[in-house]
């Protein structure tokens, strides 16, 4: 029997050096699989922790930092507030509009809103809305007369303009009413000032007739400005005054006022009264310092001092009261010297008594008024008002 020895049939065994080579490219193939799976997880885990190291070294996902929304202009002024809890960011829009916001204290009276000006126009007013604003309705209106009111710290006000033909159309004329003691006697006081002492009750009809009529109360920077052509006044306004800061104007009108949230400027010997205002509508203003007596000639010292002395006087006044606006004439007494010191202290206007009232172009250190007497009635007051 022939054919192939037993042996024939088995794969022959691959030599050690085959061997070798076989392990080393396995190895090296191990070795490139580690490598690759290592780097694929940093990409991996980096992706996943927005790029932070400390994060991918950890193993743990980190929390984008947000981007914060830069604070508006108003928003930016609220920071600066002494007083956050009251404090109010009053915004100003409109055409031609570019005054900065301006804080304000929430139950305060509005102070120093701005009177913008533009080109072959005239300012008529702020209002709360570019539809009120659009309308010009006089009720409407925001002025220094009214408590500061806001949402959330921050409020907007929308300029409105007329033409300057209908400003100097309208042809407003603007009362002051002055008043100066008060009396709780129907038959008045009986002494030698028995014509300053208004009954009471009188009033108190006279004032329930504005706050009912809905009067537009000016500010006296307002007024300035009416004067200068530059603000719309509508005829339908009024200013109250009162001089002397008298015990019974503290004690029996004050409260009157304050009830029907009407602005009223009391005139205040500063020399004499150096307390605050008795009430959030009551604006106090100068009756000067210490000129508020005779002098040699028996007028008034106002007309008997220099200029730099009227000034002087005024300007200790401006102390006390942290203002300086408008002043009233002691016994309605002046002439060119105590102009030119009302002039030199920084005041802008000053009231007589003379009886008048005040219109585009009045002289503004001549103010006219119309004095309440005793024995004037609320009809007294419509005929000088309307």
């Amino acid at each position: 029997m022939t054919g192939a020895s037993p042996t024939s049939s088995r794969p022959r065994r691959p030599s050690p050096a085959v061997i070798r080579r076989r392990r080393l490219v396995v190895g090296l193939i191990a070795v490139l699989a580690i490598a690759l799976a290592a780097v694929l997880t940093t990409i991996a885990v980096r992706a996943f922790s927005g790029g932070d190291p400390k994060a991918a070294a950890a193993g743990t996902t980190a929390t984008p930092t947000p981007t914060s929304t830069p604070l508006t202009p108003a928003q930016q002024l609220l920071t600066t507030a002494a007083d956050p809890a009251t404090a109010c960011a009053v915004s100003f829009s409109g055409e031609g509009i570019t005054q900065p916001p301006m804080l304000q204290t929430e139950g305060v009276l509005y102070t120093g809103l701005p009177i913008p000006e533009k080109a072959g126009a005239v300012f008529a007013g702020w209002y709360p809305t570019p539809e009120a604003a659009q309308a010009q309705v006089q009720t409407d209106r925001v002025n220094g007369s009214q408590l500061t009111a806001c949402t959330d710290h921050e409020r907007t006000l929308y300029a409105a303009w007329t033409t300057p033909e209908q400003n100097v159309a309208t042809a407003a004329k603007i009362p002051i009413l002055m008043y100066h003691q008060f009396t709780t006697k129907p038959g008045g006081e009986d002494n030698w000032l028995r014509n300053n002492y208004v009954y009471i009750e009188d009033f108190k009809a006279q004032m329930d007739y504005i706050a009912s009529s809905k009067f537009y109360l000016p500010t006296w920077d307002e007024l300035n400005a009416f004067i200068d052509g530059k603000l719309f006044l509508p005829q339908h306004s009024l200013i109250i005054t009162d001089d002397d800061a008298d015990p019974t104007w503290l004690q029996l009108a004050v409260p009157v006022v304050t009830e029907r949230k009407l602005l009223t400027t009391s005139f205040v010997i500063t020399g004499e009264r150096k307390d605050g205002s008795p009430s959030p509508y009551v604006l106090q203003r100068s009756h000067t310092n210490d000129m508020h007596r005779a002098g040699d000639n028996g007028k008034g010292r106002m007309v008997n001092l220099s200029a730099d002395e009227v000034a002087a006087d005024l300007e200790e006044s401006a102390k006390v009261l942290g203002v300086k606006e408008v002043i009233a004439y002691p016994y309605g007494h002046y002439n060119a010297t105590a102009e030119e010191g009302v002039t030199k202290a920084g005041f802008l206007l000053a009231r007589t008594i003379e009886y008048g009232y005040v219109k585009i172009g009045t002289n503004k250190l001549e103010l006219p008024v119309i004095r309440i007497n005793y024995g004037d009635t609320v009809q007294g007051l419509k005929d000088n008002i309307g």
